[in-house]
This record gives C-alpha cells, structure tokens and sequence, in this order.
C-alpha cells in the first residue's frame, strides 16, 4: 500500500504554542485512523495540517503525495475536512446548499441524489434553510456536502456530534465505504467505543506527538 500520510518530525504552531511538537506518523491509502487524546493534545491540528489549512512550520510532512511545506494549497482539491462547525450557508434551502456545493467540486446532480440517500436526509427538510435545521440535521446536511467532494482523503473532526442513532450509522457505513473504495479516512472523536469499532486503527496523540499506533482490525 502507499502512503497517504506522512510526518517526521513535524512541528506546527498555534502562535507560539507547538501544537504539534516532532510529530512522527505514517497512514497508508484505505487505513480509518482514529486520533485519540485529550482535549489539546494536537488531534485538530493533525487534521488541520492534513487539509493545508495549518502549516507545518519544520520537519518534514507530505500528504497524497504533496510536500506540506512547499504546495500545501494543493493538497486541498483532493481532502475533505468536517470541523467542529458545519459552514453552512444559513441563507440556503437545503437543497439549494447541496447544489452549490456539487457545482463548487464539479459533481452530477445523480451525486447530490447520493449524498441525500447516504446521509438519509428526508425529502421534507430539502426546501428548508439550513439555519432552521437541528444540530443534527445540520451535521447530516455537512456530511452530505463533503461526499460531493469525492475525496481522496476524509478529515473529520467528531464526526458523530449531535447525530441520533441512525445517523450515527449512517456515519458509521459511509466511512468504511470511503475505506473499501480506496480513500484514507482519519476521524478525531471521544465516542471511543463506537469510534474503535469503526477504525482500522488507533493513533494516540499527546503533547503534539504521536505517542502509540494500534492495530484494532
């Protein structure tokens, strides 16, 4: 397998703060990682780096075949990155956000159909504004948008967060598809149980630095 992901020695920071602090890690293409850790232990910042939107300032990082350092903006066409926010257009129906976005990554309209079915947003919410939504629904509606980006690597921050039962599944199936397909899934959540059930393996992260790799397959 090749590798997806790649840090040595890598030091990012957040002001002066190391956020990541020589961290070592290698994810080979088809892995689900889980990013376990305390609040503030450099869990968001992985993901941020992985995305480009955080750079790395020493050491070296590459990411689906792209130096951090050097290209770091282009890695971003091909990664898909769900924070803690939704960033949704609050002034959209439902429908019209997803068209938006499909238009934005240059998906069919059969891909927006996709995305609805996978994330199993019910037909009555589509002419709905976002900002009316509920948590949860919001989470599916931002979950559903990424799937448009046909990702090559999914970065996702507490992907379960204010999800119910069934779309907690829903979540659950979409990552191991992303897996079966050929993408590089790596999720940060402290629902361990259900995340450990779905990751193929566990990185520990503390102190800005990848302390322990377990295989959980």
């Amino acid at each position: 397998m090749s590798l997806a992901v790649r840090f040595h020695e890598a030091v990012a920071l957040l002001g002066r703060y190391p956020a990541l602090a020589g961290l070592d890690l290698e994810i080979e293409a088809g892995e689900i990682v889980l990013l376990q850790g305390p609040n503030g232990a450099g869990k968001t910042s992985l993901l941020r780096c992985c995305s480009g939107l955080l750079e790395v300032s020493s050491g070296e990082a590459q990411v689906l075949g792209h130096d951090l350092r050097r290209e770091r903006r282009s890695v971003r066409r091909h990664v898909a990155m769900l924070g803690h926010e939704n960033h949704l257009y609050a002034d959209l129906e439902v429908m019209d956000h997803l068209r938006f976005r499909a238009s934005a990554a240059g998906a069919a309209r059969v891909e927006i159909k996709d995305a609805i079915e996978r994330m199993e947003i019910p037909a009555r919410l589509l002419r709905v504004s976002t900002e009316r939504l509920s948590a949860g629904q919001r989470r599916r509606v931002a979950i559903a948008s990424l799937i448009l980006r046909r990702p090559t690597l999914w970065l996702l921050d507490e992907p379960h967060a204010g999800l119910d039962s069934d779309g907690r599944v829903a979540v659950d199936r979409l990552l191991r598809d992303a897996a079966a397909a050929g993408s590089t899934v790596i999720f940060a959540s402290h629902e361990l149980e259900r995340a450990r059930s779905v990751a193929t393996r566990t990185v520990h992260i503390v102190g800005g630095q990848a302390t322990e790799s377990v295989d959980v397959a």
